[in-house]
């Protein structure tokens, strides 16, 4: 590999621009990316803990609500 010459500085300064837009574009795909999955984590979260409310809402329906055991006296 042959190092840097100074003559190519314009072609050695627009790979680095052409890198960096590079590298900028892919991080905001994974940025996005993770924000996306994150949102769906906690949407999925609200979900199932909903329907785990509305399960124990309508079994305490239909049980006839919080009973205590009867006291047993001797």
């Amino acid at each position: 590999m042959e190092p840097m010459e100074n003559g190519h500085f314009l072609r050695n300064a627009l790979l680095f621009v052409v890198g960096l837009a590079v590298v900028g574009v892919i991080a905001v795909w994974a940025i996005g990316a993770i924000v996306h999955m994150l949102f769906y984590i906690i949407v999925g979260a609200l979900v199932v803990g909903g329907g785990i409310y509305l399960y124990g809402r309508a079994k305490r329906a239909i049980g006839g609500g919080r009973r205590r055991p009867p006291i047993n006296r001797w």
